[in-house]
């Protein structure tokens, strides 16, 4: 299960690294980036396929959307807890999400994330996972617009996973789905099933190092909880 992400780079960096897409809500961040401690139910910058406000053809741009996916048709009263991860080997025909999958994809630009080495309790040992080359890179999402009771549009979205590579096989069975960088604008295209897309991301392109046990509490969301400890 992915549940923390972090993103150290600036949003002018995310916006370069990521030029092919519109600045769309990107500003809206300005405040919250960088993060070193990304956890569910926060907000961020992910990039999804949308028409500008003048215009009626679709393109990539920078949405603001919270992390929780919650389908659109869910009702105030449903006690279903969003979705913070879906799994890629039934994502097409689940019910919850096989909508957002066909029409919905998105790009979510992050420079790791975290996982916790199989134990029980304190034993449970945190690493971070990034790429050897040290540089900003996207998961793979899918995300919902759900109206709130009060009239407000909600935007939330999803990481996609699949079973793990064989580093991070040695502390978890799962790991989130990493795209290539070609990838990217077919993952986004109306292409109804990109399947081929997810799958394990390559051992050799990715490092991981232990931490310390800050990232398990929110309050703690300073650059040194991405430190490795020995």
């Amino acid at each position: 299960m992915c549940s923390r992400v972090y993103i150290k780079e600036s949003l002018h960096d995310i916006a370069r690294r990521f030029a092919f897409s519109g600045q769309g809500e990107l500003d809206g961040l300005v405040d919250r980036i960088p993060r070193y401690n990304g956890a569910p139910r926060l907000v961020y910058a992910i990039i999804i396929q949308d028409a500008g406000p003048e215009t009626d053809i679709m393109a990539p741009v920078f949405a603001m959307a919270v992390w929780g996916l919650v389908p659109a048709l869910m009702r105030p009263s449903d006690r279903r807890l969003p979705l913070i991860n879906v799994r890629c080997e039934n994502i097409g025909t689940h019910g919850l999400s096989g909508p957002a999958y066909r029409s919905r994809r998105c790009l979510i630009p992050v420079n790791g994330f975290f996982e916790w080495k199989y134990a029980s309790g304190r034993d449970k040992q945190p690493y971070a996972v990034a790429m050897k080359t040290d540089v900003l890179f996207a998961l793979a999402g899918i995300w919902e617009v759900w109206r709130h009771p009060a009239g407000i549009d909600i935007r939330t979205f999803a990481v996609i996973t699949c079973p793990s590579n064989e580093m991070m096989a040695t502390i978890s069975k799962r790991m989130p789905v990493i795209l290539r960088q070609k990838d990217y604008e077919r993952w986004l295209s109306p292409d109804p099933d990109p399947s081929d897309l997810m799958k394990p991301y390559p051992a050799e392109l990715m490092t991981m190092w232990p931490t310390g046990r800050g990232v398990d509490s929110l309050k703690n969301t300073g650059a040194e909880i991405i430190e490795p400890v020995v």
